[in-house]
């Protein structure tokens, strides 16, 4: 069993053949380890799943099938609002439930706290090639495997059509377009907006160095190196803060009742977002039937259809299970069964993760809200032009932290959005080094 000096070591170097650290399942930091209980003929195996994501119809689809397996949901706060902190404590304390959602950000953190089952062991590995295979690579650490891919969320651009044309504005296709779409709907809108702009939300902000090339996190050896200060992520920074100095995006955040009546109400005209967004703004901007459509990000070089990602989660088996198999068995149904992602697609749980037709699911028939629109198929292009280069760290949840304070201090009018990401760059390694790490910034 690899101690926790030699798991933190590795972590680095595992990088560079997958994202996040390398470790054994079996390593220090759970109360209790792994062991696939053998079940009597008849006897069920009762599995229990913490969530806060709403698949509860799929997992009753899951129970009527399944009579020898049998799955409870419990939902718990979404990530760092709680629920990951509730995760590494039952892990911890010996009492674990047997799965967990765990957005892939997130999976090196727990990799580094050996809070996850090496579910290779258990022929995971067999089932890969029905998954797509950036994002199976997410919970990939030293070869071996520790989740299973559920979603992710390719950006696209959720646009007005009605006010676009009210305004006589073309849709953009470059940043720079975009900047001058800004300043159009400023001046003839009377008080709209093309966009937001979240100072609490860096994985959004992410989202966009990551279109442009940036690579915040990458390894040389043994070390870790962070790069928020590279010239992707200043163009990108000074991009943003030009816009919020002309007052041409509005500041405020995103996924709170003041974001979604301003979509509602026209206040904003348009938003940069991930696939997943798509039922959050039909159930919170309900009059707004059959004017939204989608197309590409704007592109920083025109002709080009670069892409990125924010969000996206993993089925994960956590450490300390008795059920290993069955989770196994389960977690791969509910993330590739055609019926499965079908309910999960109507829940709103984001791009799927395994390969599909999207002409024969539910993702592939036109919506009455975006006005008809198969607008799927600009997400299945986004997904296929994410840049898979790009990796995280085991500190992402204090680090992106750091960034979203740093941001907020910019929105008070102390200093640039490239100001903010220096900073917190100098606070990246330092939350690496704390974790016993190697790390130092790119320059």
């Amino acid at each position: 069993m690899p101690t926790r000096r030699r798991l933190l070591a590795w972590g680095a170097a595992a990088a560079a053949a997958g994202p996040g650290l390398a470790a054994c399942g079996e390593t220090a930091g759970a109360a209790r380890m792994t062991r696939a209980s053998r079940r009597r003929p008849g006897q069920r195996a009762h599995l229990v799943m913490w969530t806060w994501v709403p698949l509860r119809k799929a997992v009753a689809l899951w129970n009527r099938k399944h009579p020898d397996i049998q799955v409870t949901v419990q939902m718990v706060p979404a990530n760092t609002s709680g629920g990951y902190q509730k995760m590494h404590s039952a892990v911890q304390a010996g009492n674990p439930p047997d799965l967990a959602q765990i957005e892939y950000w997130a999976l090196p953190e727990f990799m580094l706290s050996g809070a996850l089952t090496d579910i290779s062991a258990y022929g995971a590995d067999t089932l890969k090639d029905r998954y797509v295979d950036w994002q199976w690579q997410q919970g990939v650490f030293a070869g071996a495997t520790y989740a299973m891919p559920q979603a992710s969320g390719p950006m696209g651009f959720f646009y007005r059509k009605d006010l676009y044309e009210k305004w006589d504005v073309e849709v953009p296709r470059t940043w720079d377009e975009f900047r001058a779409a800004a300043r159009k709907i400023k001046k003839r809108s009377g008080g709209s907006y093309i966009s937001a702009f979240p100072p609490a939300n860096a994985q959004w902000f992410s989202s966009f160095p990551w279109q442009a090339g940036a690579r915040w996190i990458r390894t040389e050896g043994d070390t870790w190196i962070v790069d928020l200060t590279g010239e992707e992520s200043r163009r990108v920074a000074d991009f943003w803060n030009a816009l919020l100095r002309d007052g041409l995006v509005l500041p405020t955040q995103d996924s709170q009742s003041a974001f979604f009546k301003a979509l509602q109400t026209g206040r904003l005209a348009s938003w940069p977002g991930a696939q997943w967004q798509d039922a959050l703004i039909r159930g919170n901007a309900p009059g707004t039937t059959g004017r939204w459509r989608v197309t590409e990000l704007p592109q920083w070089e025109r002709g080009a259809h670069a892409s990125s990602n924010w969000g996206g989660s993993a089925t994960a088996i956590m450490q300390g299970t008795r059920y290993p198999r069955e989770a196994l068995e389960f977690a791969h149904w509910l993330n590739s069964a055609p019926e499965s992602i079908d309910l999960l697609v109507a829940a709103g749980y984001g791009w799927p993760a395994a390969k599909l037709e999207l002409a024969g699911s539910a993702l592939g028939r036109p919506d009455p809200f975006f006005g008809g629109q198969r607008y799927n198929d600009v997400f299945q292009r986004s997904d296929r032009h994410v840049d898979t280069s790009w990796r995280f760290s085991p500190t992402t949840t204090q680090s992106y932290a750091r960034i979203q304070d740093n941001f907020g201090r910019v929105l008070a009018g102390h200093g640039g959005l490239r100001d903010a990401l220096r900073d917190a760059e100098r606070s990246f390694v330092d939350d690496l080094r704390a974790k016993g790490l190697k790390a130092r910034a790119a320059s």
